[in-house]
């Protein structure tokens, strides 16, 4: 099976199709404005209609309003909405759209409730735990308490970088890894050398297999 590799918080246009060029399979693009990476609908509509077929534009969202969603929606076309905060199941089922829901990390058994509270998902993404921080905190956390029986496609996150990847991937066997400071040269400005050392990173352990 081939791991994907999704690039989060993309900001600038350049940063976006050149992680498409390098193979990313998603880009994704952050609607909570406390981040750093934090995009505006109409920035992020010129981002997303930049990237190239068969390439997905991923909206994150923290704990929003429903109208934002919905208006954020109506000015960017995302193919996909990502879930980072508290969101309930029903919320995130509410917009007609393949959504994925973030879980941070503590114990095992928060991976297994997120299993089942989020089944109507199209993939678990698992993340480390902060108390102050819903993502992008640059830790990763015990690749051990993931189970092996996913009822989701698992997106691994949380302190990724081409140096440890390899190992992440050859572990988890996830379907997806996630990554945004990993690939940075500071908050919201990626480095496309990282980008394409980090894809190149996960398909080498792909092609080993």
């Amino acid at each position: 099976m081939r791991t994907r590799v999704k690039i989060c918080g993309v900001t600038r246009k350049q940063d976006a199709v050149a992680a498409a060029r390098a193979g990313a399979d998603a880009i994704g693009f952050v609607f909570y404005e406390p981040s750093p990476r934090y995009v505006t609908p109409d920035a992020a509509r010129d981002l997303v209609n930049a990237l190239p077929a068969f390439v997905s534009a991923t909206g994150l969202f923290v704990n929003p309003e429903a109208q934002f969603v919905e208006s954020v929606l109506s000015q960017v076309p995302l193919d996909l909405l990502q879930f980072h905060g508290d969101e309930t199941p029903e919320f995130c089922d509410s917009f007609g759209m393949r959504w994925i829901k973030a879980v941070r990390v503590r114990q095992s058994s928060d991976i297994a409730d997120a299993f089942r509270d989020y089944c109507h998902a199209s993939g678990l993404l698992v993340d480390a735990w902060d108390p102050d921080k819903y993502g992008g905190t640059g830790q990763a956390f015990n690749w051990s308490l993931i189970p092996d029986s996913r009822p989701l496609p698992l997106i691994l996150a949380g302190g990724l970088a081409s140096d440890n990847v390899s190992r992440a991937v050859a572990q988890v066997r996830p379907w997806a890894v996630d990554v945004s400071g990993g690939v940075e040269r500071s908050k919201g400005i990626k480095d496309v050398e990282k980008i394409t050392d980090f894809i190149n990173e996960v398909h080498r352990v792909d092609e080993t297999d």
